[in-house]
């Protein structure tokens, strides 16, 4: 399987997006495809020996599309960078110049129009601005010219039998200009229909072509905003770096930069890549990537993150990631992936416009039919079709979700928080249940020895022997508990041995041989299982539990021997978060693999009332799909391998950001900084977006159910009015641009945090 994303051309309404993703489906081998009107991209993914992603451009190519595979903004060079925004800016400059020539044109035409469309002569107009012949001349232009897109694109649909936004406008503005070219050119070809040769509407064509591409430039003006934060991510990056060779310091292109090379960075420099640092120590505002506003101190050992800000101190680091490998890279392409998929809301809108303009073309037709059909006026049958034609364009329709995720992911990316896709944003709103992992979610995942109680109590020359057969045994493992253990025997000075036939049981323990002895170091559960009895340590193990320690067993050669005590301190911010998602009405459960009593002593801490303790790592899932299978929407937040199960099994699953690659591989939505305020804030981010795309929705359907019945003079016989088609396309034009803007105020989201 390969997945490619493209670069579209040519798109300019939600229909147009339909058409493609039709030819896209049409390709053999292709798995899946989503085409994003919004982004202007398309993500498709198919079968790299059934077919080629150029059999994919063919299909694009015939529906009457462009397309070019999207580069990877940190693979592309700043001259490739440089030409693609010069591309976007003649665009944007060659519909501004389309613009304003229409509108002087236009307005004109609009002037010497007047008498005829108030009924009587105005004296301070000239009579020659309403000659027929003028506002023919006036009007070419227009039509040749400002507006020949939508009749190519018109075309182009009517070719691979589809209906687009252009061909109502073709429609609509070239049946009120065609009509007025016969009147104008054979005055007296329509007076057996009763009409008066002065009725022609070149000022309804002119006029309606300059207001949709008005409403084009201020649309594509409105959407370049949305993509910001890609473009403010990207700002972040550094354009050189300062590499150390043989003594000297070089300025290199960021580009030139390899794994391996040590660079030096100054006080107030940018980092240039991720590494690990080797010389100095700094302190470094990593706000721009994980969106925490409080500096990190870092000294060497530690893992630094390319386009964050030294603001103390000077040092050197050792590239460990460049290019599309660093944090920020991967960043921007998450966000990119989820600001080109596509919500499960969004369905609804795609079904409407799949059918929209055939319906609006038949509602046309038979509003020429019936008006004509019963007065016999063709003015009138001509005025209302034209009406309808207009102002029932579905780029609203189309514009209603891209454009709220798009801002709402860029959002979630400067406050740290990276969506995979736009079903899991949505997702996210409606969860009933929050499952927290308790180490290095609720806890900083750093656990600490406490206590360490042997038999021999006195005698420390035996009790550092034991330490040294656990240290030796747990320096073979990753749990952050054995991390403990072996951490609290480098303070004591004890040097550790090898271990030999290491073995780590899952949610259990670990056992070996070390020094010739047979060492056992687990849960007392484990430990009975195996048919040892760590009773002589049941009276400390319970005390040390009340106390919220986590107690592990030492067995040597058979006996238990001694137990550790290791406390995990609580995250700063894990009461007040856990106490805001209960305000906001969510379920909050904890899961953890730790003893019953511990568990409950740390719930009880942070406020949470359910606690599912003693659960094995193969056992998570299955926690979270019990809960499921009480109807409940299940979201899991986790750091570990163990918790990745469990991630990809929930509704959405959260990972810390500070986690696994694995862990935030099998989950939705990523919390790079790791602090437990991050959920409140992606929840809240959700709702925003979510309440932000259904007023959309709602703009873009009630304006057209109220607004078509209009246009088609259903108020005529009450009122006698007609809307104008001239209304009627600046109130299309201006429905697409409100639907933009409504959606760009969640560029102002700020997250509620401890209220």
């Amino acid at each position: 399987m390969e997945q490619v994303n493209l670069a579209l051309k040519g798109m300019r309404c939600a229909g147009c997006a339909q058409s493609i993703e039709g030819a896209i489906a049409a390709v053999p081998g292709v798995e899946s495809y989503t085409v994003n009107f919004g982004t202007e991209q398309a993500t498709v993914a198919f079968d790299a020996q059934a077919t080629d992603i150029e059999a994919v451009q063919r299909a694009i190519a015939a529906a009457g599309y462009d397309s070019a595979i999207a580069v990877n903004p940190f693979e592309a060079t700043a001259e490739a960078a440089d030409t693609e925004d010069l591309a976007r800016r003649r665009k944007l400059r060659h519909l501004t110049r389309q613009v304003v020539v229409s509108a002087i044109l236009s307005g004109i035409i609009v002037i010497g129009a007047m008498p005829m469309m108030l009924g009587m002569h105005v004296p301070f107009i000239p009579t020659w601005l309403h000659h027929p012949w003028l506002q023919l001349a006036l009007t070419l232009p227009i039509m040749t010219w400002s507006g020949a897109g939508f009749f190519v694109n018109a075309w182009k649909a009517f070719l691979h039998r589809t209906a687009t936004m252009d061909t109502l406008v073709a429609v609509g503005t070239g049946a009120a200009f065609l009509y007025s070219l016969v009147v104008t050119l054979f005055p007296t070809v329509l007076t057996d229909q009763g009409l008066s040769s002065m009725m022609y509407y070149y000022e309804v064509a002119a006029v309606i072509i300059t207001l949709i591409l008005l409403g084009q430039l201020l649309e594509q003006r409105a959407r370049g905003q949305t993509s910001a934060a890609i473009r403010a991510l990207i700002g972040l990056q550094a354009r050189t770096a300062r590499v150390l060779r043989e003594g000297q310091d070089i300025d290199l292109p960021i580009e030139q930069v390899q794994v391996g090379h040590v660079v030096r960075v100054r006080p107030g420099e940018t980092v240039p890549v991720d590494g690990v640092m080797l010389e100095g120590t700094a302190t470094v505002d990593e706000s721009m990537v994980t969106g925490e506003s409080v500096a990190v101190q870092k000294q060497p050992g530690d893992e630094v993150i390319g386009a964050t800000l030294n603001t103390v101190g000077s040092f050197t680091l050792r590239a460990t990631r460049v290019g599309r490998d660093t944090v920020l890279a991967q960043i921007v392409t998450l966000v990119q992936q989820a600001q080109g998929s596509k919500a499960p809301i969004q369905r609804l809108a795609d079904r409407v416009t799949g059918w929209f303009v055939p319906v609006v073309m038949a509602i046309a037709l038979l509003t020429f039919l019936i008006w004509f059909g019963l007065t016999g006026n063709l003015s009138l049958a001509l005025i209302t079709t034209v009406g309808v034609l207009i102002i029932a364009c579905p780029c609203a329709l189309g514009l209603a979700t891209p454009t709220s995720i798009m801002v709402g992911t860029g959002k979630g990316a400067e406050h740290g928080i990276l969506v995979k896709d736009a079903g899991s944003l949505e997702l996210a709103h409606r969860l009933h249940t929050l499952v927290l992992d308790k180490t290095g979610t609720l806890t900083e995942g750093k656990p600490t020895v406490t206590d360490f109680i042997t038999h021999t109590g006195g005698y420390p020359q035996q009790d550092l022997k034991l330490l040294q057969l656990a240290a030796s045994l747990e320096q073979q493992s990753e749990h952050p508990l054995a991390a403990a253990v072996v951490r609290y025997a480098q303070a004591q000075q004890v040097e550790l041995l090898d271990a030999t036939d290491f073995e780590a049981i899952a949610g259990s323990g670990v056992q070996g041989r070390v020094a010739g002895h047979q060492i056992h170091l687990g849960t007392p559960r484990w430990l009975e299982e195996l048919g040892l009895h760590p009773a002589a340590f049941a009276e400390q193990g319970d005390r040390l539990e009340q106390q919220r320690r986590t107690v592990i067993w030492l067995a040597v050669d058979g006996e238990v021997e001694a137990i550790f005590a290791i406390a995990d301190a609580l995250k700063p911010s894990s009461i007040t978060a856990v106490q805001q998602l209960q305000r906001m009405g969510l379920e909050v459960v904890m899961l953890t693999g730790d003893n019953r009593r511990t568990a409950e002593a740390i719930a009880q801490e942070v406020g949470i009332d359910q606690v599912l303790a003693d659960v094995r790592p193969e056992q998570k899932a299955a926690m979270v799909q019990r809960l499921q299978q009480q109807g409940k929407l299940v979201g899991m937040v986790g750091d570990g391998i163990n918790d990745a199960p469990a991630l990809a099994q929930a509704d959405v699953g959260f990972a810390i950001g500070t986690g696994t690659d694995v862990a935030i591989a099998a989950s939705d939505i990523t919390l790079i900084s790791g602090d437990l305020q991050s959920i409140v804030t992606a929840i809240q981010l959700s709702r925003a977006t979510l309440r932000n795309i259904r007023q959309n929705l709602f703009f873009a359907f009630i304006y057209n159910v109220l607004s078509i019945p209009i246009a088609a003079g259903v108020l005529f016989p009450i009122f006698g009015w007609l809307l104008n088609p001239i209304l009627a396309g600046a109130a299309m034009a201006l429905s697409s641009v409100s639907v933009v803007t409504n959606a760009l105020r969640l560029r102002h989201f700020q997250p509620t945090l401890g209220r």
